[in-house]
């Protein structure tokens, strides 16, 4: 087994809304409890890493991980527009010193999918007004904790709108094929495509009734090419602040990226599909001191678009194609025209099967290294997820977690591939 060197970063990763519980004041949260929801289940207590971080810590460290990337939750912050919680501040400020109490290197994303509900009322992630409120709350946020920070992700998958829109597209002409139930293994997040594209009149009066317009949009939404560019905005505007305060700190966002290959007479097709995915975010991200790459499989594309896993392929929880090759293709593709470091913030599967997580792991590292040989600047790889979490609209039945949740006692059990990725730092 290769072993990486003590400096590079090897750990896991969650996202507030996903495992803290209560996270009363986001969208996500409204959205749980609505009659109209897209949402199988409300995610209530998570798994209550808001109280439990230091035990979840603790376990990284035991099975050897040096490393933990989290998102500090804006709702929790600003849960107001312009009043910020000094309390919700204090909590990251522990999470981090509980990190490096135990010497994990603590990652931070601020923004990870959920949003506070009052900006979804402003219009959302498509309104001018959003990076002026992002950075805002930024200054605030980097203001306080940057002195601790080395590491800061701006915002999670900021090409995930995009995606949706272009699935949920795709999914309407499956619909009329009656081919619809692939559709939603295609996307890198859970969704439910068929409940968010039925019952749409009545869901738009309860949005406004919930949160005062008719079309919710929030970081998940089918995402316009105005949305996009505002989300690109309030990338850059959060890494001008966190430059100003705190220059030293390095700063990029992520991407979901899938592995895009092209079938016979799918070259063009391809080409397209990875413009829209990766290569028009660059000149957004040309400045980033890192880019972190999140793949979990491949994407075939042939002459009319994407075509559906193999007969014979193994399918994850998410009906994404078992194929942890697919990681060190895209960091490849990735180094051709971004020329920052590279940070892998998120790779994994959901499955019940621990030993195929173990096998993953296996693969994906390997590929790691081999990029690394390479000279390809790889200074890390987080692990989706440390815990068995709340997979959005999916709810509790996805377990990506390298340790399991007993959600009637909160009772951690750690799986075997917990300590099996430790084994990796030297």
């Amino acid at each position: 087994m290769d072993r990486f060197d003590t400096g590079f970063l090897l750990g896991a990763a969650t996202a507030a809304h996903q495992v803290e519980g209560n996270n009363t004041n986001s969208d996500c949260w409204a959205m749980e409890q609505m009659e109209h929801t897209t949402f199988t289940e409300p995610s209530l207590d998570a798994v209550d890493h808001y109280h439990r971080y230091c035990e979840d810590i603790a376990l990284m460290a035991d099975a050897g991980l040096n490393a933990y990337r989290f998102s500090i939750e804006w709702a929790r912050i600003e849960p107001e527009e312009g009043r910020f919680d000094e309390k919700e501040l204090r909590h990251y400020q522990d999470v981090i010193r509980c990190c490096q109490e135990h010497g994990i290197e603590p990652v931070v994303t601020l923004h990870h999918f959920s949003s506070p509900k009052w900006l979804i009322t402003k219009g959302g992630w498509e309104a001018d007004t959003t990076p002026d409120d992002f950075a805002r709350y930024v200054r605030y946020v980097i203001g306080a904790l940057g002195s601790e920070l080395r590491y800061v992700c701006t915002i999670n998958e900021a090409n995930m709108g995009i995606q949706v829109a272009a699935i949920a597209k795709r999914y309407m002409i499956q619909m009329q094929a009656a081919q619809a139930k692939s559709a939603d293994g295609s996307v890198q997040v859970g969704i439910n495509l068929e409940k968010m594209m039925a019952g749409q009149q009545a869901a738009a009066e309860e949005n406004k009734r919930v949160f005062g317009v008719e079309k919710v949009e929030n970081f998940t939404s089918m995402r316009t090419p105005a949305g996009d560019a505002i989300v690109c905005r309030a990338h850059e505007a959060a890494r001008a602040v966190i430059r100003e305060l705190y220059p030293d700190i390095r700063v990029g966002l992520t991407l979901s990226l899938h592995d895009i290959q092209a079938a016979e007479g799918g070259k063009a097709a391809a080409e397209k599909e990875w413009e829209e995915e990766f290569t028009h975010y660059l000149p957004y991200i040309k400045e980033d001191d890192f880019l972190g790459v999140q793949n979990y499989t491949r994407s075939v594309i042939g002459p009319d678009g994407a075509l559906p896993a193999p007969e014979d392929a193994e399918l994850t929880q998410m009906n994404y194609e078992f194929y942890p090759q697919a990681l060190e293709h895209v960091i490849r593709n990735v180094a051709k025209s971004f020329h920052g470091e590279l940070i892998v913030t998120e790779n994994g599967i959901a499955t019940a099967d621990d030993t195929r997580r173990v096998a993953f792991i296996e693969e994906a590292l390997a590929g790691v290294h081999r990029c690394i040989r390479d000279g390809l600047p790889v200074r890390g790889y987080f692990h989706w997820s440390l815990l068995d979490n709340f997979e959005w609209q999916k709810g509790y039945s996805m377990t990506f977690g390298l340790i399991a949740v007993d959600r009637a006692t909160q009772t951690r059990h750690p799986k075997e591939s917990l300590a099996f990725l430790g084994s990796f730092l030297r």
